[in-house]
């Protein structure tokens, strides 16, 4: 994988890489914000289930437009199974968990164990995860946590048990991903969001209140822009690019949105919703810069110590 932003190896891959994490970084920090509108007026779990729904159905006409064959039937199972823990039971229990009132606080924090859970995964399944990687995944979560400060911290058990699922099933499927034969990228999203959104709807319709008799005529404009910003900017441009990343970086990389996107949400917060900041943020966000600098460069900051450290005058390879 070629180092982000460094001046010696700015190639296409390495502008691709920064363009995504740009991407996942900023717009989905502010889908916290589009959910809590779009639930306003609408049932959370058919709101889900229709939003990946749509964005598979658009997906799947963008990859036959591109002459993507059908996927195999195995591939159609890898679908299945990652569809299912994304699309469906991490975003489902994500927005119940907010539904049944756990603070905005406790939820930014229990999403930035993801990465930790994903890099556990990878090293399980035999990838090397670096020391750095660790330490830095460690230190966002800190920051965020200490981040998270400036939200509430009300839950319920209901609502806890759902936020800590959430980025449980979410690195199974980001794990998956990353491991399965799939289809190609865009044929791979259509299918797994299909298949998800499908299972939400089906879900919703047996178990959840309201979702059989809704009253479309009070659902409000901002719930419903809120809804259409969430398939087109949340899911089909953001989610595309987190998949590209799980395929072409390192798992720590890749997952490190998690602590990230509480700073753009708060900022979102600041701006759009009138929060006022405390003195946490001030803390956080260097521990979240470092976490950062580490998994970005900490390999390479690693071998440029090593080797002052063996050229230094007076250490054991220096005296030779």
């Amino acid at each position: 994988m070629p180092s982000i932003f460094n001046p010696n190896a700015l190639d296409r891959q390495t502008l691709k890489l920064g363009g995504a994490l740009l991407i996942v970084y900023l717009v989905w920090g502010t889908t916290y914000f589009a959910l809590d509108i779009a639930m306003q007026t609408l049932p959370p779990l058919l709101m889900n289930g229709g939003r990946f729904l749509l964005a598979g159905v658009l997906m799947l006409g963008i990859a036959r437009w591109q002459g993507l064959a059908w996927p195999t039937a195995a591939q159609w199972r890898a679908s299945a199974l990652i569809g299912s823990l994304m699309a469906f039971a991490a975003m489902a229990l994500v927005v119940l968990a907010q539904k049944l009132g756990i603070g905005s606080g406790l939820m930014a924090t229990v999403v930035t164990t993801m990465p930790m859970w994903l890099a556990l995964w990878t090293r399980w399944g035999g990838e090397r995860v670096p020391v750095t990687s660790w330490v830095g995944l460690v230190l966002g979560a800190t920051g965020a946590a200490l981040l998270a400060l400036e939200g509430d911290f009300s839950t319920t058990l209901v609502g806890t048990l759902c936020a800590f699922g959430a980025p449980l099933a979410w690195s199974l499927g980001s794990y998956a991903s990353r491991r399965l034969d799939l289809p190609p990228p865009a044929m791979a999203s259509a299918t797994q969001w299909l298949l998800g959104g499908l299972l939400g709807l089906v879900v919703a319709w047996l178990w959840e209140p309201g979702s059989r008799n809704v009253a479309w005529a009070q659902v409000s404009l901002a719930s419903a822009l809120a809804w259409l910003y969430l398939v087109v900017m949340g899911t089909m441009v953001t989610l595309n690019a987190y998949l590209w990343l799980l395929k072409n970086t390192s798992a720590a990389l890749a997952g490190s949105y998690s602590f990230v996107n509480p700073v753009v949400a708060l900022c979102v917060g600041v701006m759009l919703g009138g929060e006022r900041l405390t003195g946490w943020v001030f803390v956080a966000m260097p521990l979240i810069l470092l976490a950062l600098a580490l998994i970005l460069y900490g390999r390479e900051a690693m071998k440029l110590g090593r080797t002052w450290w063996l050229r230094k005058p007076g250490s054991v390879a220096g005296a030779r």
